[in-house]
């Protein structure tokens, strides 16, 4: 009984082991080399540690964000507290996190094994992150006290429908985007993605298809997520310190006063390069981890699904239409900007317009929204997505996940995510 509560607390208790443990296992199974073997497991452990620092950066970053733009709208002020967080999540819950997502990724498996649906779902930062999501409102939704067991199947079995299901969905537009059968959709922006291929059949014009127009050299910037990122933050940034600086309101010098001998301008932008910064070291991280886990994967999927098509990660469509997704990003980022002045004034809700949310979302649905209504359908893809985000975002930090991973829900949930977690709500509600 001491050896199995050892192994449940210091193995499955601890999360980074637990996932080098799997890749382990899964490079052995592949009969890996002794160097590829040791070197893989190391790096997803190191990478799955990366993340904790990473979230711990962002989170100081929305620290000064929330409270500035909550003083702009002239909102009670308060800073994120009363939450679990990324990293204390992690300790306590991402080994379950884990589990559910390799019992997920085997039912995903057995699922294209044994029905029509041969989608072998191989986005792993996506997997991921939404068995932390779907955790996340568990736990908040049921309490802490929730059978772990019972939690992990639950999350399990949701993941795996949803991760066999959702490239189906697609596939009839990937099939129109791609002019072949031979990948699919793997990637939480499909709600997204199929909205603004609806919205662009009803309101666009196929004719006008985007890959018509020449785009300046001088915006192939806005292909790289990572200088958007900073760039949009800045601004924003930057005008709320413009904003309090002038405001003079006691709790407007508070905030102000906390740049100290700094000029509090130039504070906020580097809060604003701290918070792209952050996103940086997170997806480092998930990229070294999952680097590893999805071969492993993919190593096993292989062999039980022979024939299988690869569900992909949403850059994979970007070069069949590289305007649509400047133009679905820049139709996201203006439905950004309107959904945080709206959110701001009606529900007193301070929306963070997550730009690498808002970039790899709204650049797919403006793929995908080009494929039937061209240009029109582009951009409105581009702003339904920033419209599910807003809301999404507002309902589930507010209601579904309040008390345990907010702040990733700030910048790491997704128009999928958002779409679904009110039904993960309902069933645990039922369930537990």
């Amino acid at each position: 009984m001491d050896v199995l509560f050892w192994i449940s607390n210091n193995i499955f208790g601890t999360p980074a082991i637990l996932l080098g443990f799997i890749v382990l296992l899964g490079l052995l199974l592949q009969k890996k080399s002794t160097s590829q073997v040791i070197s893989g497991t190391f790096k997803a452990v190191i990478g799955f540690l990366i993340i904790s620092a990473g979230s711990g950066v962002i989170v100081g970053a929305l620290n000064v964000f929330e409270p500035m733009w909550k003083e702009v709208f002239g909102l009670e002020s308060e800073s994120l507290s009363n939450f679990l967080g990324q990293e204390t999540f992690n300790a306590q819950f991402g080994g379950s996190v884990t589990m559910a997502m390799l019992l997920g990724f085997l039912i995903n498996v057995l699922l294209a094994r044994f029905t029509k649906f041969k989608y072998i779902y191989l986005t792993g930062h996506m997997m991921f992150w939404t068995s932390t999501i779907f955790t996340g409102i568990v736990i908040h939704t049921a309490g802490d006290s929730v059978p772990r067991w019972g939690l992990i199947l639950f999350i399990a079995i949701i993941l795996g429908v949803y991760w066999t299901f959702q490239p189906a969905l697609t596939q009839p537009f990937m099939r129109k985007i791609t002019g072949n059968d031979n990948i699919a959709l793997g990637h939480t922006s499909a709600a997204a993605g199929l909205l603004g291929a609806l919205l662009g059949k009803w309101l666009g014009n196929k004719e006008n298809d985007t890959e018509k127009i020449k785009v300046p050299k001088g915006l192939e910037f806005l292909r790289d997520s990572n200088v958007i990122t900073a760039l949009c933050m800045g601004l924003l940034f930057f005008v709320g310190a413009v904003v309090l600086m002038l405001k003079g309101t006691p709790e407007a010098q508070n905030l102000v006063a906390q740049s100290g001998d700094q000029n509090f301008i130039i504070y906020s932008i580097v809060q604003s390069l701290t918070f792209a910064g952050g996103i940086a070291i997170v997806l480092l991280g998930v990229r070294m981890f999952i680097g590893e886990l999805v071969p492993a994967f993919n190593g096993i999927a292989t062999k039980l699904v022979p024939g299988a098509k690869p569900a992909l990660d949403c850059p994979v469509v970007y070069p069949y239409a590289p305007n649509a997704v400047i133009l679905g990003f820049l139709g996201a980022f203006v439905g950004a900007l309107i959904w945080l002045v709206v959110l701001g004034n009606a529900v007193a809700y301070i929306f963070v317009p997550t730009m690498i949310v808002l970039f790899f979302h709204g650049a797919t649905a403006g793929v995908f929204g080009n494929s039937t209504g061209g240009v029109r359908g582009a951009l409105l893809g581009g702003f339904i997505t920033a419209t599910i985000v807003a809301w999404g975002q507002f309902i589930m930090v507010r209601y579904l996940i309040s008390t345990t991973v907010p702040d990733t829900a700030m910048w790491a949930a997704d128009t999928d995510m958002f779409i679904l977690g009110p039904i993960i709500r309902l069933l645990s509600q039922l369930l537990f």
